[in-house]
């Protein structure tokens, strides 16, 4: 079937980066590189191109940052053990978009580099519910550089498959952002990567 129309980045939260960059690497063959710093979200990254214009990114509290007032981003002071926790969908329409499948507000965004530059970009607000992750928040990256052009490769992202206790209603949330995906009825909100690593066919969840 393959991964959805447009999908930008799939974000894997971990306890701390150091975790979240061993699980990846142990499953994918590919070691994340950092990416710098969050400081709205409280947060610090490191990501794995999973093709032209797609990444993994692994996303962990930062300790050197302040929790912000609304918690720490992504949910990723929350998780007990490294997963997949949500995913990012790309949107030249972004304010239109967000407002049809209310994402809430858009905001402008920014990543700190190790190496001092700055990457900015606009989001959706994550702190929205969006159905435990199931439903993406949309981002547009305006002139600044993809990041999957400079992260390593770890491989080809095939599917993204979507689980949630109300299907049809996460659905017709999606076909509001012009996605016609499946939605696997399960006890929890959940969704599994299938990526064609150097290891071979592996399922991230």
């Amino acid at each position: 079937m393959g991964p959805p129309a447009g999908i930008d980045h799939l974000v894997f939260a971990a306890p701390t980066l150091a975790a979240g960059i061993e699980e990846i690497e142990a499953r994918l063959g590919t070691r994340p590189v950092p990416g710098g710093r969050h400081p709205s979200f409280g947060t610090h990254n490191a990501l794995v191109a999973l093709g032209p214009e797609v990444y993994l990114e692994v996303v962990a509290p930062d300790p050197t940052l302040s929790a912000p007032a609304r918690g720490i981003g992504f949910g990723a002071g929350d998780v007990e053990k490294p997963r997949l926790v949500t995913w990012a969908l790309r949107s030249g329409v972004i304010e239109d978009a967000a407002s049809a499948a209310g994402l809430g507000a858009v905001q402008p965004g920014r990543r700190e580099r190790p190496d001092g530059s700055v990457l900015r970009w606009r989001l959706s607000d994550p702190y929205v519910g969006r159905d435990g992750g199931v439903v993406p928040f949309l981002i547009d990256w305006g002139g600044s550089p993809h990041p999957a052009g400079s992260a390593p490769s770890a491989g080809v992202l095939v599917e993204v498959c979507l689980q949630h206790p109300n299907p049809a209603a996460v659905r017709a949330r999606l076909r509001v952002l012009g996605l016609d995906l499946d939605v696997t009825a399960a006890s929890e909100p959940g969704l599994v990567a299938v990526v064609e690593s150097v290891a071979g066919r592996v399922e991230l969840g």
